[in-house]
């Protein structure tokens, strides 16, 4: 009965403290996911300090919240801050707190710092690439000793924490630049992860994106909105250096404006489009004859969707009368009114 209760609080109290993301919310099947997922579960089970690295918008938070979740520190919390957010001269107290009268504007009562709050969980430092080059052999000692003093304060505080960093700046670089302190990179990088970009991973951006779709359409209440093929395959298709965050903009600004339930070509950002025609380009090489038929056919097509198959509309947006566009329509073979195509939910 007492072991059931013991059970039962623990759990309360990890629903209370979980984060937001765990090892379940690392969403793809590519052999690089599937390789940096293993290694995170493998960090998870130790305390050791764990880097992240990777491209802005890669995920490092979502790496940093599912270790957390994963590790024997789940039942107390993972404190965050980001160094780049915080001002260079607020960065000390943010860390480790402060005593009452410590400067001007303190609160009465001080206030704890991150490594004090991060006692018997984990603290993740984002953005640790652009902490001020004296604040880090302070956050050296720290992590060295587990052990500081709240600004304006005597009394030693110990914290037993684990202590998860992430960048998207080449730190190797920034020690060659005199900009990272060589001895700090070493303690900070015991385990290391390397998160792949979306562009490494292409294939997982089918499931990506409808998972992204999913929670998005759930989060905002909207009505149940599916991608075709046809987008999907857009999707796919572009580099995206923005990786997920980009990827998650762009279907926001589809489900925003979409008319219907079915995201296609056209309702996702022209920049998409831009870069597909960019690519084709590259990549086929034809007469200058072929070139112009296909940059008339790909106008006769944009322009009767965004006119929604009214020929007459189309033909004026086009700067061409209406029997001609017909007469085009035929020799390229476009259809005229829109096909009605079933598509899975």
């Amino acid at each position: 009965m007492l072991e059931s209760k013991v059970k039962l609080y623990e759990k309360e109290l990890i629903n209370l403290r979980s984060t937001r993301y765990t090892m379940d919310s690392i969403v793809g099947t590519s052999d690089a996911i599937t390789t940096v997922k293993q290694e995170a579960l493998k960090a998870a089970a130790n305390r050791f300090p764990v880097l992240i690295t990777g491209e802005s918008g890669t995920g490092k938070e979502l790496f940093a919240q599912a270790i957390h979740h994963a590790s024997p520190r789940k039942l107390y919390p993972l404190i965050r801050l980001n160094c780049a957010a915080i001002p260079a001269e607020l960065l000390e107290s943010e860390l480790f707190g402060y005593e009452k009268g410590a400067f001007t504007g303190a609160h009465r009562d001080g206030k704890p710092g991150k490594f004090e709050l991060a006692h018997r969980g984990s603290i993740f430092l984002d953005e640790i690439g652009e902490l001020p080059l004296k604040m880090q052999p302070k956050l050296l000692r720290v992590l060295e000793e587990k052990e500081f003093e709240r600004v304006g304060g005597t009394k030693i505080i110990r914290s037993d924490f684990r202590l998860i960093a992430a960048t998207n700046r080449n730190l190797e670089d920034m020690i060659s630049r005199g900009l990272f302190r060589r001895d700090l990179f070493y303690r900070l990088n015991v385990i290391s992860l390397q998160i792949p970009s979306l562009r490494e991973r292409k294939e997982d951006i089918p499931l990506l994106a409808r998972h992204l779709l999913k929670q998005m359409i759930w989060d905002a209440a909207f009505a149940e909105t599916h991608l075709d093929e046809d987008s999907v395959r857009m999707l796919v298709n572009y580099d995206w250096k923005g990786n997920v965050r980009e990827l998650t903009n762009v279907l926001e600004r589809a489900i925003s404006s979409v008319e219907g339930d079915i995201i296609r070509p056209d309702d996702l950002p022209f920049y998409l489009h831009r870069s597909q025609k960019k690519k084709g380009r590259q990549t086929q090489i034809g007469t200058l004859k072929q070139a112009q038929a296909m940059a008339e056919k790909e106008a006769i097509t944009m322009a009767l969707r965004k006119t929604n198959y009214n020929k007459a509309q189309a033909a004026k947006i086009l700067g061409i009368h209406r029997t001609l566009l017909y007469k085009k329509a035929s020799k390229y073979g476009i259809e005229l009114s829109p096909v009605q195509n079933v598509y899975p939910n």
